[in-house]
């Protein structure tokens, strides 16, 4: 489960309060289809002929990575509508026009996933930005600095785990490194989030909604999370940098704890899950015309 299945869990949820039938098309087994099952949602295994049969009987689809949007455009029976989370442009050839001209309605997650969809010649009335929505949770009940700097154990190079290490020898600070971001972040002192692209960071908002400090690089989307000094500290991909802005958030209290209020504002203010749903909801209308 990373950002994008849990933001489809949201959606699946927030429809069905709203009162809006959907089955969710996934990989059989795998992590999303295990929690919109136990979840209570109906899922069916995505598939080209599944896509084809079950399509008719909707109003609706809306395909949530680049393979589902190939399932879509081959199979769909209705019109179908596009999110787009990742930061890296979109390709130029003939199959990828020709994929890109069939959805009615594009969602970018930022301004940034925005600009690439326009950058590769989707009209700009077709691309709504929807940013992720941030379910509720636990506040870290304190700050100390003494808690551990949190970073997520990743094997994609673009999360620069070895700058992350850098850093961390520069500052003098231990690292906990993480797959269970929610548990770690109920006791840290700040959640370092580097990445050489990114269409948003749903990471840095949980650790926000959260009540702890972030310090991102200032890349893609991600550089439209929070206002820097305010709700966060952006820093370059450089290690004295950012081992600077450890250091600085570690050692200046009055500083963290702006940064931890003003992170928690900022999610309330831009990135609830009303706000992504009812945003959503606008562009299915906009599809179904």
């Amino acid at each position: 489960m990373r950002g994008g299945q849990y933001q489809v869990m949201l959606l699946l949820q927030g429809l069905r309060e709203k009162g809006h039938e959907s089955v969710l098309l996934a990989r059989e087994n795998a992590p999303l289809w295990k929690n919109a099952k136990a979840a209570g949602h109906e899922v069916a295994p995505a598939r080209v002929l599944e896509v084809w049969r079950r399509s008719r009987a909707f109003a609706l689809v809306h395909a949530h990575d680049a393979k589902a949007h190939t399932l879509a455009a081959v199979a769909a029976r209705r019109q179908f509508v596009v999110s787009r989370r990742v930061a890296f442009p979109i390709k130029r050839t003939a199959s990828s026009r020709w994929k890109y001209r069939r959805a009615s309605e594009y969602v970018a997650v930022s301004d940034y996933v925005a600009g690439e969809l326009r950058n590769a010649g989707v009209p700009g009335e077709r691309i709504s930005v929807v940013y992720d929505g941030v379910a509720p949770a636990s506040v870290t009940k304190d700050w100390d600095p003494s808690y551990p700097v949190v970073a997520l154990r990743s094997s994609d190079p673009g999360k620069l785990e070895g700058l992350v290490a850098q850093a961390a020898t520069l500052a003098s600070v231990r690292i906990e490194y993480t797959t269970d971001l929610p548990a770690s972040l109920r006791q840290a002192s700040a959640f370092l989030y580097l990445s050489s692209s990114e269409g948003l960071g749903s990471a840095a908002l949980l650790a926000m909604s959260m009540g702890v400090p972030v310090i991102a690089s200032r890349v893609g989307g991600l550089a439209e999370v929070f206002v820097d000094g305010s709700s966060g500290l952006y820093v370059q991909n450089d290690a004295g940098e950012i081992a600077s802005a450890i250091r600085r958030l570690l050692d200046d209290r009055e500083l963290a704890l702006g940064l931890r209020a003003g992170g928690m504002a900022r999610v309330a203010e831009r990135f609830s899950t009303e706000a992504m749903l009812s945003e959503t909801l606008r562009v299915y209308e906009r599809a179904l015309g």
